[in-house]
């Protein structure tokens, strides 16, 4: 049991940093991923890190995708 949850604190904490650094990333660079952030003050952003760095995985497939257009 001590392993799985062990196992699971190593998953979770990898998976927010990554969500912590995918954030960082998209506070500065947000209209490449998202166009309608083009307009959005970089305040508004800041607001929205939590939610980026619990969401990384749709908006790293929208990175992507907006890559290869």
């Amino acid at each position: 049991m001590e392993l799985f949850i062990s196992i699971f604190l190593t998953a979770l904490a990898v998976y927010f940093s990554i969500g912590f650094l995918f954030g960082i990333y998209f506070l500065f660079k947000a209209p490449k991923i998202d166009p309608s952030m083009a307009v959005t003050k970089r305040r508004v952003r800041f607001l929205l890190f939590p939610g980026i760095t619990v969401t990384w995985p749709f908006l790293i497939h929208r990175l992507f995708k907006s890559k290869k257009a």
